[in-house]
């Protein structure tokens, strides 16, 4: 795939194991991760680590600059244990870099203390793969996946693209001139997951990635882009303002209070979808694990949090356990076939 990069913008490797399996190699991720981004933010979470009672304190690592989707989850989860009471002292720390896999990297070194919880998801799983970085998935304990985002496939509203079809068709004329863009990793997997259903070959595909959802529609609505793949709470105000047209949400199924056909039951067989998940340092012991497992139940069930999951248009989709861990194996397979498609 053809790439013209805006800027890189910030976010997934291997799946995890079992929560009770140990994992190794971490400390060596870390420690590149650690100096890459200084000593100051790192102390944040150590410090905050040195107790393990989860209920006194917790460090939730956001992997990407503030305001982004992994801050959301992160400030929206912090919200909703300091309004009930969960945890008495609960701060959010950012970590950008990497597609996340700095803030992963750090979180890895920190073993056996179980006050600490990573945000992550597709994007993470994906820039684990992207980058070959050090530390994966395998080197935390994964907790849950809590909800999933899916992407809308837009166009400005005055272009000629009335349907996919109409979109499809055009650009299997021409691959490379017909030019996309999305705001982060996870966009450009969607893009190329539609390359393949469509019969083109993605490395013919002019991608133009965009450092977030803002810039990407900007792209979009200034002629620099023809289409764009991105999420739909990002999209959701200029398509409600008739600035873009959406012509595809990128869904196994109809979803209800969004009024947009997915690309499945228009023919094409893309579902891939930008799940958010929760991990925690490796090393930690059975009754650790169990404690924040009730944690994220008890904070994924406060009013606060479902008022956040209606608000951003989350669809609730909680997996832990077994099931986690078989989840995680299906996509890192997916997303790692993606990106060979893509010549990287």
């Amino acid at each position: 795939m053809t790439e013209t990069s805006v800027d890189a913008a910030d976010g997934a490797p291997q799946h995890t194991g079992s929560k009770a399996r140990k994992t190794v190699a971490r400390v060596i991720g870390g420690a590149v991760a650690v100096a890459a981004i200084g000593a100051a933010s790192f102390g944040s979470i150590t410090s905050a680590a040195a107790g393990q009672d989860i209920h006194a304190s917790m460090t939730i690592v956001a992997p990407a600059a503030a305001g982004g989707g992994w801050d959301t989850v992160a400030r929206e989860l912090q919200q909703a244990q300091k309004a009930n009471g969960l945890i008495n002292n609960v701060q959010v720390v950012n970590m950008p870099g990497a597609g996340g896999t700095i803030a992963l990297g750090n979180v890895s070194a920190l073993d056996g203390t179980a006050n600490n919880l990573l945000v992550g998801g597709t994007g993470l799983l994906a820039a684990t793969i992207q980058y070959g970085s050090a530390a994966t998935l395998d080197d935390v304990t994964n907790l849950a996946v809590l909800f999933e985002e899916y992407d809308v496939i837009v166009v400005p509203a005055d272009s000629p693209y009335e349907t996919l079809d109409d979109l499809v068709t055009a650009w299997k004329e021409d691959p490379k001139a017909l030019p996309w863009t999305g705001g982060g990793s996870f966009d450009q997997l969607v893009v190329t997951d539609l390359a393949l259903e469509a019969g083109i070959d993605p490395v013919d595909t002019t991608y133009i990635s965009s450092d977030g959802g803002g810039e990407a529609i900007q792209a979009l609505l200034n002629g620099t882009a023809a289409a764009a793949s991105g999420g739909y709470p990002d999209n959701i105000d200029q398509i409600e303002s008739g600035r873009l047209r959406a012509l595809a949400l990128v869904a196994e199924e109809p979803v209800d209070g969004i009024d947009i056909p997915t690309a499945r039951d228009q023919g094409y067989d893309i579902t891939l979808s930008n799940w958010r998940s929760l991990s925690a340092p490796a090393g930690l012991t059975d009754a650790e694990i169990d404690g924040l497992d009730e944690l994220i139940a008890e904070s994924i069930d406060t009013p606060e949090w479902r008022d956040a999951v209606e608000r951003y248009h989350w669809t609730e989709k909680v997996l832990t356990g077994d099931e986690l861990d078989a989840f995680l194996a299906e996509e890192h397979e997916r997303i790692a076939r993606l990106y060979e498609e893509m010549g990287q």
